[in-house]
């Protein structure tokens, strides 16, 4: 389920957040679906539980799971209006990072040919 690179510069517990998010935006993992334990995924993945938790703490910090005592946690509803002032704030962040990069000399091909990548990357293929 997951792929963790040790190499990586990001810690452990962002990869985890980052393929969470990934699966729940992906609808891999759909709304009210449990997510594994953390003591489960622990012993899976080989990792410290501690690593788990702290993922799981950011994802609900960011609204993409929620947690029931005694049951574990899922994966939230995403609501549209929500959706919509997430979307409003990624925008405005993307404006300002593709200004500073374009300033820096990446080009609008350089810029498209990344797009393409994560649409591959995604599973989307790039005909949108």
């Amino acid at each position: 389920m997951f792929d963790l690179d040790l190499r990586s510069r990001d810690p452990i517990y962002q990869q985890l957040v980052d393929k969470f998010k990934t699966l729940i935006i992906n609808n891999v993992l759909e709304t009210d679906e449990k997510l594994p334990s953390v003591r489960t995924l622990a012993q899976q993945l080989t990792i410290n539980p501690n690593t788990i938790q702290k993922a799981y703490r950011e994802l609900e910090a960011q609204g993409y799971i929620y947690s029931v005592k005694g049951k574990g946690s899922f994966v939230a509803p995403i609501v549209d209006v929500e959706k919509k002032v997430s979307l409003k704030e990624i925008e405005s962040d993307l404006k300002k990072i593709l200004q500073e990069a374009m300033f820096l000399g990446l080009t609008k091909q350089e810029i498209l040919a990344m797009i393409d990548e994560i649409e591959q990357q995604l599973g989307r293929g790039n005909d949108s």
